[in-house]
């Protein structure tokens, strides 16, 4: 109990580590990406920490094996670099037993990985749609920011404000230029015009179109043809910035429930079925490679074989990702889908585990006998 407890220990706590690193690092890639869109004026400010939030569960799903791989790596070639390992063999404790114990953090990292790929990260990314939509029918409203040329929902003006008060919503000494439509007829042209007014509000219809209300201001329009140049003061005029509601948009297959895809024929619903599972069923398949890649001599050092493990690693991944490509293209039917990349990577590592085994040194001596009585027939 004393060595499976110090096994499961020297595991989860390296696993853990390398899992927030991970974590950190590509939390970061997305928060820069992210506040870039909000410095553009994408996003509203105070909504970056949520966006960066519904990236998360999405992450983790990807990064648990990941971490799961090198945690076995990093945790047992200190052990073995160590000689910790060797005399824990000398002991009666065999690679068998230590694939035994990683494999119960294993089937716990396979279920945490399942809950995020097949329920938490297509919530996270229905919820980051309707987020989207949200933004882009309050368009006329919480995306208007002081100090910035901003364009209206409907592309047909451009607003500066020079302050805003968050109480009621009210806008100061209001800036709009309206545009010409895209077609650039004459008419259109003729009609843009330059407007300022000293206060301003966002009206929201019904039918979710929003009218910009100026008060207290003036209408500065130039007539190309005639080359008149008109001024009009008004105590309030209004402008469109927001035709219509705006429509869902259609979703990806990433941010549908894993429920609805599962009576879904179509092939990219079972290539994103198997996409979710595939993140689960590795922790456990890794655990079979991870082991005995974990092997050192003590000369060697505890990163000595971590290379070509993390070659391998992404050579699954890799071919995971090639064989969902296939499947999405009708290149191959999705019963075959992604299930001979994992049986695979399964058979190479029992090949592994089994190469220093008797049983697997047995079955390696059996074979040049049959190769030899092939031969002489």
């Amino acid at each position: 109990m004393i060595i499976f407890r110090y096994l499961l220990k020297e595991v989860a706590k390296t696993q853990l580590a390398v899992f927030f690193v991970l974590m950190t690092i590509f939390i970061s890639q997305k928060f820069v990406r992210v506040l870039d869109d909000a410095s553009e004026g994408g996003i509203p400010g105070h909504l970056v920490m949520i966006f960066i939030g519904l990236k998360m569960p999405d992450l983790a799903g990807m990064l648990l094996p990941l971490s799961l791989f090198l945690g076995v790596l990093l945790a047992y070639g200190r052990v073995y670099a160590d000689s910790e390992m060797t005399v824990l063999h000398a002991c009666g404790v065999s690679e068998w037993y230590v694939v035994r114990v990683t494999l119960i953090l294993s089937f716990v990292t396979a279920i945490f990985t399942g809950i995020f790929t097949l329920y938490l990260a297509p919530m996270a990314a229905e919820y980051e749609y309707q987020v989207k939509e949200q933004i882009a029918a309050d368009s006329g409203i919480s995306a208007m920011i002081a100090g910035r040329f901003q364009k209206t929902g409907n592309k047909k003006a451009v607003v500066f404000i020079h302050d805003k008060n968050r109480d009621n919503n009210s806008l100061e000494k209001v800036f709009v230029a309206q545009l010409p439509d895209e077609n650039g007829t004459a008419e259109s042209v003729i009609n843009s015009s330059l407007v300022y007014a000293e206060e301003g509000r966002v009206v929201e219809e019904e039918s979710g179109s929003q009218r910009l209300v100026l008060e207290k201001g003036t209408r500065y329009q130039s007539d190309i043809k005639s080359g008149e140049f008109r001024s009009v003061a008004f105590d309030k005029y209004h402008i469109q910035i927001q035709d219509q509601k705006v429509e869902h948009k259609r979703r990806k297959i990433s941010a549908v429930a894993t429920e609805d895809l599962i009576g879904d024929a179509n092939e990219d619903a079972q290539a994103a079925i198997q996409w979710r599972l595939a993140f689960p069923l590795a922790c456990l398949i890794l655990t079979f490679v991870a082991v005995p890649l974990s092997v050192v001599n003590p000369r060697q050092g505890k990163f000595a074989k971590m290379l070509p493990a993390l070659l391998l690693f992404l050579a699954y991944f890799l071919l995971l990702t090639a064989m969902r490509s296939g499947v999405e293209g009708k290149a191959l039917p999705f019963y075959v889908g992604l299930w001979p990349v994992h049986i695979v990577a399964l058979v190479l590592g029992i090949s592994l585990l089994l190469k220093n085994r008797s049983s697997g040194l047995k079955i390696k001596a059996k074979l040049p006998k049959r190769s030899r009585k092939a031969g002489a027939a």
